[in-house]
C-alpha cells in the first residue's frame, strides 16, 4: 500500500462545503492557532475506516509523508494508523516504544486539539503508565500549546485506571496555563477524575478553585448538580 494509495482513497471521500466549515470551525485564519492547516471535509468514521484496513499494510516512514503534510485529514489518518499499530502490537514492547519515540519526534505535526486528542491518550499516555510520567512532566513545561495539551490529555489513560496523581499534578503545573485550549484540556481532565472520583476532584479544587482560571473550572464541574456548581461559579464553597 502506497501513500499515494492512500491518499487517493481518503480524497474519494472528500466534500468540498464541509471543507469549508471545518476550515473556520478549526481557526485556519492568519493568526489563529490552526494558521494555514487545510481541510478536505472528511468524516471521521470514514477515516477511521480507512486507517482499519490499512493500519498492518503502512509503515512508519508513510506514516511520517503523512505526518508532514499540510492537509490535516493527511495528518489525522496517520494518528488513526500508527494508534492502531500501538493497539494491535501490545505484545511487542519494543515496537511500541518505537512507535511512542516516534510519536514524541512528530510533535510538531501534532499541531490541532483533535490530533492531539485523538492520540495523546493511547500513546504517549498508555506508555508512560508502564515508564514512568517524565516525559508527559517535560511536555507540560514545554512553551508549545500542543505538547502541552498532550501532556493533559495523556493523564487520560491514567484516569482510566483509578490514577489520578499523574492528572492533578499536571493540572497544577498548567493551572496559571494564558491558553483557553490548555484550560479547556485541563478542566476535561478534572471532570473525568471526578466521575470517576468526586471527592479527590473537590479536595483538589477546595484549595484552587477560587484562582484557577474560569473556563478551566466550568469543565471541571460541569457534572456536579446545579446548585453546587453555583456555588463554586459564585466562589462560595
Amino acid at each position: 500500500m502506497s501513500v499515494q494509495d492512500l491518499i487517493l482513497e481518503l480524497r474519494a471521500k472528500s466534500d468540498p462545503e464541509r471543507a469549508k466549515l471545518l476550515q473556520r470551525y478549526f481557526k485556519t485564519g492568519k493568526g489563529e492557532y490552526a494558521e494555514g492547516d487545510v481541510f478536505l471535509g472528511i468524516t471521521v468514521p470514514e477515516q477511521r475506516k480507512i486507517a482499519k484496513k490499512h493500519w498492518e499494510k503502512t509503515d512508519l516512514n508513510e506514516i511520517q509523508e503523512l505526518l508532514s503534510s499540510k492537509v490535516h485529514e493527511y495528518r489525522f489518518l496517520a494518528l488513526l494508523i500508527l494508534c492502531e499499530k500501538y493497539k494491535k502490537l501490545k505484545k511487542d514492547k519494543q515496537k511500541q516504544h518505537e512507535i511512542f519515540e516516534f510519536y514524541l519526534k512528530n510533535t510538531k505535526n501534532i499541531n490541532n486539539w483533535d490530533l492531539v486528542d485523538l492520540s495523546a491518550p493511547s500513546i504517549v499516555g498508555d506508555f508512560s503508565i508502564r515508564d514512568g510520567p517524565h516525559v508527559i512532566r517535560f511536555l507540560a513545561k514545554s512553551n508549545n500549546l500542543w505538547e502541552k495539551r498532550i501532556a493533559i490529555l495523556a493523564t487520560f489513560a491514567f484516569i482510566k485506571k483509578r490514577d489520578f496523581g499523574e492528572s492533578l499534578f499536571i493540572a497544577d503545573t498548567l493551572m496559571n496555563d494564558e491558553n483557553d485550549l490548555i484550560h479547556k484540556a485541563v478542566g476535561w481532565m478534572l471532570r473525568e477524575v471526578g466521575k470517576k472520583n468526586s471527592e479527590v476532584l473537590e479536595l483538589f479544587l477546595s484549595t484552587r478553585y477560587k484562582k484557577m482560571p474560569r473556563t478551566m473550572l466550568r469543565y471541571a464541574i460541569e457534572k456536579f448538580p446545579e446548585e453546587k456548581r453555583k456555588k463554586y461559579l459564585k466562589g462560595e464553597i
